[in-house]
């Protein structure tokens, strides 16, 4: 008798079923249209800058052999984010409407959506904190713990979904002090993009926790919710960026309380003299976030930020995911009404206009510049630095290197004789 499953077939069917299944991926589809997708918007950047050479919010774009090679890297990058077992199928997109609309009328008669600074609640002295000395690779650092202690408010949409994470309620930071000889009670607490938050050392290195320390700057880097020691799921961050945008409206509720909670204890328990924030992709989305939150910071640098997730899922979902859920009410103005109580845009700045920095990549497919714009311009135009590059172009790039030196120097938190 002959047995179903793979074992069963012959080495001509499963070549056939696996070319099949590799045709049909959404990845690969993704990777055959790269190289046209970043064509389109190069060409298109180059129209964008001779009409718009009169305004002075428009970036002049020059078309070089770098930028194109980085744009193409976004747009492969994307494609491999798009994961088959992670596109929703109708019924997730259905599940999520509900949450959306629920989420909205609640939102509405509470006040939240005229007043969405009301929504987040300022968090108290984290508890549960513990602390060990960590090293690796040569580098110390201190990975600290302390109860979360951050829920959606009663009666929410997915409150119950989002406690279900049980690893989440757990917040982690990465703390990287100065030499005792170069510390001068300065900290920069930064968060992390999405996907991060696993690697010590890798985080650190992503805001040059090494040249800090020898400008006498102290690091702490917040894990963001659902990613790193705080994931629930197979796949760094799954949770947090779903088609279920109430899930990604608490991950970002969630980011927030818990920075404030570090800013909080940096303050109490470590003598903290000057604090700033720096965030990098959706790490800028919340350093933006608490900006518009928390009093007495000293600066604020949004780093090639992601400040619409709404627009993101627009931008970036499969076109046929795109269409389905626009379709169903998923990614159209109900999601964009739940997370007016965690944009930026719903916010004023507390940190003081000089004070303000933004930066973004000209060729970012993935946050695309147009977010760190509408931030900039959101912010009353502060600082503002560009680099001809990617995503993650800036780890690279000496503008942006400079940029965020002047910003600590000009913000205090480096003393004038480092």
């Amino acid at each position: 008798m002959r047995e179903d499953g793979a074992a069963s077939k012959s080495p001509v069917e499963r070549l056939y079923l696996g070319a099949r299944g590799a045709a049909l991926d959404p990845r690969t589809l993704g990777a055959l249209q790269a190289l046209p997708r970043a064509a389109v918007f190069l060409r298109r950047a180059n129209v964008r800058t001779t009409a718009n050479a009169g305004d002075d919010t428009v970036v002049p774009v020059r078309t070089t052999f770098g930028l194109a090679a980085q744009v193409f890297l976004d747009e492969l990058m994307i494609a491999m984010f798009r994961h088959p077992r992670l596109i929703p199928d109708d019924d997730a997109i259905a599940f999520a409407v509900a949450d959306l609309a629920a989420a909205q009328g609640l939102f509405a008669e509470r006040g939240w959506l005229d007043d969405p600074a009301a929504y987040h609640r300022t968090p108290p002295e984290p508890s549960g904190v513990t602390s060990r000395v960590r090293p690796v690779a040569g580098f110390r650092y201190e990975h600290v713990r302390f109860t979360s202690g951050w829920e959606p408010h009663p009666g929410e949409p997915g409150r119950e979904r989002w406690l279900a994470h049980e690893r989440n309620r757990r917040a982690h930071a990465w703390i990287s002090r100065a030499p005792s000889s170069h510390d001068t009670g300065t900290w920069l607490v930064c968060v992390h993009g999405f996907g991060m938050g696993q690697n010590p050392l890798m985080d650190l290195r992503s805001f040059k926790a090494g040249q800090l320390h020898a400008k006498g700057i102290n690091v702490a880097v917040v894990v963001l919710p659902l990613h790193g020691p705080r994931a629930s799921g197979s796949t760094p961050g799954e949770g947090f960026m779903s088609i279920d945008l109430v899930d990604s409206m608490h991950g970002l509720a969630q980011a927030a309380w818990d920075v404030r909670s570090v800013v909080g204890l940096l303050r109490s328990r470590h003598s903290a003299r000057r604090i700033g924030l720096f965030g990098h992709s959706l790490g800028g989305h919340v350093v933006s976030l608490v900006a518009g939150l928390e009093d007495g910071l000293d600066c604020v640098i949004a780093g090639i930020p992601v400040v619409d997730l709404p627009d993101l899922f627009r931008r970036h979902s499969p076109p046929q995911v795109a269409g389905r859920a626009l379709s169903f009410g998923a990614l159209g103005p109900m999601a964009d009404s739940v997370h007016r109580v965690v944009s930026p845009f719903a916010l004023g700045c507390r940190v003081p206009f000089e004070h303000r920095y933004v930066f973004g990549g000209l060729g970012d497919r993935m946050a695309t510049f147009g977010h760190a714009r509408r931030l900039w311009l959101h912010w009353d135009r502060p600082a503002l630095a560009t680099y001809h590059g990617g995503h993650i172009g800036f780890y690279w790039s000496a503008t942006v290197r400079r940029f965020v030196d002047e910003a600590l120097r000009n913000s205090g938190l480096v003393p004038e004789a480092a």
